[in-house]
């Protein structure tokens, strides 16, 4: 009777020993399923950072018939306060599909890498909004007086690092 007792004893702690590893093992998955998710996100945001798009850049003045009714303050509430100063600023408007609140990358205060811009090449800070009208664009804002301009096959990413 005391061997049918040691045995059935030891097959419950042999079982016990079993579920436990078992809940330890799965609780050890589950911990590094959620550490894969997390960091695949994080993947996708680090991607998402350095990822580049190919646009055209033309340039606008801050002037009522190339804007709207208020030319010197831009969409972010920003004031230009001498508009013939406004190339100094290095200010850019970008089409509502590149901006974060129409579905875009970037946000206003950003500051973009412009390649392939000629003498405007360089960082820029986002600022304005474009027309609705325009996508996959970006404006560079001029003081009044400077020679319009056009680039094709522009490419800007984020600063952000």
């Amino acid at each position: 009777m005391d061997a049918k007792i040691n045995t059935a004893f030891a097959f419950f702690i042999s079982c016990c020993g079993y579920i436990l590893i078992s809940y330890q093992a799965l609780s050890s998955m589950e911990y590094y399923q959620t550490q894969i998710i997390k960091l695949t996100e994080q993947i996708i945001m680090l991607e998402k950072r350095n990822q580049s798009y190919r646009v055209t850049a033309t340039m606008y003045q801050p002037v009522q018939w190339q804007t709207d009714d208020t030319p010197n303050e831009l969409a972010d509430g920003t004031i230009i306060v001498d508009i013939y100063k406004a190339h100094e600023y290095r200010y850019i408007a970008l089409s509502r599909d590149l901006l974060k609140r129409w579905g875009g990358p970037f946000e206003y205060g950003d500051y973009v890498i412009v390649e392939g811009a000629g003498e405007h090449s360089g960082i820029w800070q986002v600022r304005d909004t474009m027309n609705q009208k325009w996508t996959n664009r970006i404006d560079f804002l001029m003081s009044p007086g400077h020679k319009p301009f056009k680039y094709d096959e522009v490419v800007i990413r984020s600063q952000k690092h």
